[in-house]
């Protein structure tokens, strides 16, 4: 079974440690890379083709919203997940016009998180372009 490529977009050194240290006990998935900022995730995901982009909202320079923008229309078959301080309704909508596919507060736990990119179909089965 082929791993899901994640690409880990956040600020701090201590949340992508910890981000990249929980995803790599799992089976299913791997991280291909790790980004400061959205111009960072933006830039490193042309080349890293990952299956999913793992954006935080709150960045200096280009935030995750800004980067996820950029990155469903350079990078289509990625799977955009927002992974933020600020899961309320207006992150919310602003994530959905972005083309974002879920958000996940910090606060609701890694669990969440990894619920969500299950639901994401393996890239070999994923038959439509976004």
């Amino acid at each position: 079974m082929r791993k899901k490529q994640i690409l880990i977009a956040d600020d701090s050194p201590a949340v992508r440690n910890l981000l990249r240290a929980m995803l790599n006990e799992q089976e299913r998935f791997a991280v291909c890379g790790e980004a400061v900022d959205g111009k960072d995730a933006v830039e490193k995901a042309k080349w890293l083709d990952p299956d999913v982009v793992l954006l935080d909202l709150a960045m200096p320079g280009m935030n995750g919203a800004e980067a996820a923008g950029i990155l469903r229309k350079s990078n289509p078959r990625a799977h955009l997940v927002l992974f933020t301080m600020y899961g309320d309704s207006i992150g919310n909508a602003l994530a959905n016009a972005v083309g974002v596919e879920c958000v996940i507060s910090k606060q609701d736990g890694f669990s969440h998180l990894i619920e969500c990119l299950e639901s994401f179909p393996d890239r070999e089965s994923d038959q439509t372009v976004h």
